[in-house]
C-alpha cells in the first residue's frame, strides 16, 4: 500500500536558478525565465513550481509553469504582480539566483480517443495551455487537431495578431490570436468583455459553447476540454462539459503554504470512488476531472 506522506518523496527538486531574463507587459505581468536545467527536464504541462521571490520573504510563491527547454535547461512562468511577494520578483533581473522548487503537483493528460483537445486558459491560467500546446505541437503524428482558447480582462501578455489559420466554427471576426502558437501552427482565439480588436466579446465558455455548438456528433466525441484558471472561470467550464457531456480536466487555484503537501492547507473536497474526500491541491491535484470537484457540482 502506498503512503501518502511518501509517494512524491524524490519526486520534486530544488535548484538554485539564475535569473535569463524578465520582461514586462502591461497590467504588471511578467514572464520569467531561469536557468533550473533538473526541473527543465521533469515539467510536463500542469504542474508548477515553487518561487523563493526575495531573501527578504521567507514564504514562496507557486506559479505554474509556461514553458520548459529540457535541451537548453530554462524554465520559463508568466506571472502577475498582484501582492508583496510577486512584486518583488518582478524586480529580479539576469543574474539574479532564485531558490526553485519543482516540478510539482500531478499533470494534464492528453488521451488518444479525444484528439480534439479544446485548451481553455483564463488570465494567469493562460501558462499551462502554452505548455501543453508545445508538448502537442511536438508530438508529430498523433493526429492532434487542437483548438486554444485564452481570456482576459486586462491586455493580453504578448501582441494579439489576426490568426491566419481557420477555425471553422468560431464567429465572423474572431480572429485575434496568439503569435507564439500562431507560429506553432495551433489555432488560437481570444476573449475578453474589454473590447479588444479581433477578440470575442464575452466569456471564454461562451466563445467554447458557439464552436462546440457546430460540432456533429462525431467530431464533439472527439473532444476533450482542459482548462486552467480562476475558480469562477472553472465552475463555468465545469458546467460547460457537462452541458455537452465531454470530458473535462480542470487546474486548481489555491493558496499554498508549503506547496508539498505537508501543511494540508489547499485542500478540496473532491468525490472518490469510496465517497467524498479531501484532496492536496498541490500534490493530489492540481489538476482534476471536473465531475470529480464538489465544489463544481
Amino acid at each position: 500500500m502506498s503512503n501518502p506522506q511518501r509517494e512524491h518523496r524524490g519526486t520534486i527538486l530544488v535548484e538554485d536558478a539564475a535569473v535569463v531574463s524578465q520582461v514586462a507587459y502591461t497590467g504588471e505581468q511578467y514572464v520569467l525565465r531561469v536557468n533550473a536545467p533538473r526541473i527543465a527536464g521533469k515539467a510536463q504541462p500542469g504542474t508548477f513550481a515553487h518561487l523563493t521571490c526575495d531573501s527578504s520573504l521567507p514564504m514562496r510563491r507557486p506559479l505554474s509553469i509556461m514553458r520548459v527547454s529540457a535541451e537548453e535547461g530554462w524554465v520559463e512562468f508568466l506571472y502577475k504582480a498582484v501582492g508583496t511577494g510577486t512584486r518583488l520578483l518582478a524586480q529580479r533581473s539576469p543574474g539574479d539566483v532564485i531558490s526553485v522548487m519543482g516540478p510539482i503537483g500531478l499533470p494534464f493528460k492528453l488521451h488518444g480517443n479525444r484528439p480534439r483537445p479544446l485548451l481553455l486558459g483564463g488570465g494567469v491560467g493562460i501558462p499551462p495551455m502554452v505548455f501543453l500546446a508545445d508538448v502537442i505541437r511536438r508530438d508529430r503524428g498523433a493526429g492532434w487537431k487542437p483548438l486554444v482558447m485564452m481570456g482576459s480582462e486586462i491586455p493580453f501578455p504578448f501582441p494579439v495578431t489576426p490568426s491566419r489559420i481557420m477555425v471553422p466554427g468560431v464567429p465572423e471576426g474572431v480572429i485575434g490570436s496568439m503569435p507564439l502558437l500562431e507560429d506553432w501552427g495551433i489555432p488560437t482565439r481570444l476573449a475578453s468583455l474589454q473590447g479588444y480588436a479581433g477578440c470575442y466579446q464575452g466569456y471564454i465558455t461562451d466563445l467554447a459553447r458557439e464552436w462546440l455548438r457546430t460540432l456533429d456528433e462525431t467530431a464533439k466525441a472527439e473532444v476533450e476540454i482542459l482548462a486552467c484558471g480562476p475558480t469562477p472561470m472553472l465552475r463555468a467550464v465545469a458546467a460547460l462539459a457537462r452541458e455537452f457531456d465531454i470530458p473535462c480536466q480542470v487546474s486548481l487555484e489555491e493558496y499554498m503554504a508549503c506547496a508539498v503537501g505537508g501543511c494540508a492547507g489547499c485542500v478540496v473536497e473532491v468525490h472518490t470512488a469510496t465517497g467524498a474526500a479531501m484532496k492536496r491541491v498541490c500534490v493530489d491535484g492540481p489538476v482534476f476531472e471536473s465531475r470529480a470537484v464538489v465544489m463544481f457540482d
